[in-house]
């Protein structure tokens, strides 16, 4: 029997406000343990949350930039449940009146536009940390984290391969940057996801047995997680055994999932509406608002890059799928108007650079208007194109302008054919068999009269002349 996956995903995404959802504590990463708390975070007799509004517009810029219908009112619920890291024995989330609903995000996949749905958005507060201690049987718990506002982003089953939980994923991520409210980092667990997985016949309607999968921390490694509880599942059907609904954990060094724990229907929670805060009322003015201040989001980005720029869909695609590289590439057409030659350059040399180094492009010390110049000196025919990789390899190692760099190092293209004739003469005369192979039409041979001569003057002489000069010579 052949079967198809059905992918729903859970995405928390941590919100970039200076303080948590409920007090005043700062949300910054990497404090010393249990120093960015108090009795409110901590859950102390008498204390009160105040809800962070903040909070409340970065979850509805998510919301809007989603397609979700906003709720005109939501509740706060404590969700009951122990765990070291929840000093409270509750966790303030929204459970039956959440603060959007019933959205929609479309991916591309393959060239073909895939829409998933969404289920929900709601806003919570995120748990503590636990340190585990690789040396005695001890565990530690740093409340920093408590507090810290969340918004939780549940997919419809409506997923059905791993690459296409990627897309969603990327996408999703994607926005956040553009709307400047996540810092997206899955290293640090502010973007993080859970999978519940199961399969069905193709084609049938319902749902098979789900498990969950946790612990995925790049989209590389849900990928792999996906693929593995897949296969895991269709070779137990295949073997006519059941699948147990369970939570299973991602197990990187292993390449594999294993279970953790198993898991009911539902867990009883508890929910009920918390006392201490009043429901959300969200007005149509709000919303307005904030809809007249969205950014242009990465689909809106993707089409203009075609249409004003002329980019093929791949090139707009790659470009718009970082904001910061996206604006990178219109501050440098700013300076060189040729959009697909930026495109070039930036999707070759600049990623290859990035990835070299292990670097992000906030940290280029090469600024738009730099690359611009440098691109503007190979049109000019100041410098070629070869001579140009030198020299961005430079700007990239010390941050100086492309100019200073030609001009440091002598690299100025030579474009005079009295000073390249002599020595083109000379490597014919150097080379007679090739010389008789090119007469007798093994055109090919060009390039190795090319070569020699870029040799020569260390890759200072004009390919285009030097072409033009052999054949000249040699015809």
């Amino acid at each position: 029997m052949e079967y198809e996956a059905v992918i729903g995903l859970e995405v928390h995404a941590q919100l970039l406000t200076a303080s948590k959802i409920f007090c005043g504590c700062a949300t910054t990463f990497g404090g010393p343990p249990n120093t960015q708390v108090c009795p409110v975070c901590l859950g102390m007799p008498g204390s009160l949350p105040v809800l962070n509004r903040k909070a409340v517009e970065y979850a509805l810029k998510m919301a809007l930039a989603t397609n979700c219908q906003i709720q005109a009112e939501s509740i706060f619920a404590r969700k009951n449940y122990f765990y070291p890291d929840l000093p409270k024995g509750y966790q303030i989330s929204q459970y039956e009146q959440p603060l959007a609903e019933h959205g929609h995000l479309t991916i591309r996949i393959n060239g073909a536009a895939r829409r998933i749905g969404i289920t929900r958005i709601h806003l919570e507060e995120d748990a503590g940390k636990l340190i585990h201690s690789e040396a005695r049987p001890v565990s530690f718990v740093d409340f920093n984290r408590t507090g810290v506002p969340l918004i939780e982003i549940v997919s419809e089953p409506d997923i059905r391969t791993p690459d296409e939980a990627v897309e969603y994923l990327k996408g999703l991520r994607n926005i956040l940057l553009y709307l400047e409210i996540c810092d997206g980092n899955m290293e640090e667990g502010s973007f993080r996801c859970d999978a519940n997985v199961s399969l069905r016949p193709s084609g049938a309607a319902g749902l098979g047995t789900k498990t969950e999968l946790k612990n995925m921390n790049s989209f590389r490694f849900v990928k792999m997680a996906l693929e593995y509880e897949i296969k895991r599942q269709r070779a137990l059907l295949a073997d006519g055994r059941e699948i147990v609904q369970e939570t299973r954990l991602w197990d990187a060094a292993q390449n594999q999932t294993v279970s953790m724990r198993g898991k009911e229907e539902a867990h009883d929670y508890r929910y009920f509406p918390d006392p201490d805060l009043v429901p959300v009322r969200i007005s149509a003015e709000w919303v307005e608002s904030l809809t007249k201040k969205l950014p242009e989001l990465p689909a809106a980005r993707w089409a203009r890059f075609q249409s004003q720029f002329g980019l093929p869909a791949y090139d707009a695609e790659v470009l718009t799928s970082d904001k910061a590289l996206a604006d990178y590439f219109e501050g440098c057409v700013k300076e060189f108007p040729q959009p697909k030659q930026v495109s070039n350059w930036i999707m070759v040399e600049l990623l290859r650079e990035l990835k070299k180094e292990e670097v992000g492009i906030a940290s280029l010390p090469v600024t738009p208007a730099a690359l611009g110049r440098l691109l503007n000196l190979v049109d000019k025919g100041t410098i070629s194109g070869k001579l140009a990789k030198t020299v961005f390899e430079e700007m990239m190692a010390t941050g100086k302008d492309p100019e200073a760099i030609v001009k440091e190092r002598g690299l100025v293209q030579i474009s005079d054919a009295e000073a390249l004739l002599p020595l083109a003469q000379e490597i014919i005369n150097a080379n007679p068999k090739e010389a008789a192979d090119f007469r007798a039409g093994k055109t090919k041979v060009m390039g190795f009269f090319v070569g020699q001569l870029m040799k020569q003057t260390k890759g200072q002489a004009n390919p285009q002349m030097a072409n033009d000069i052999f054949k000249r010579l040699l015809g």
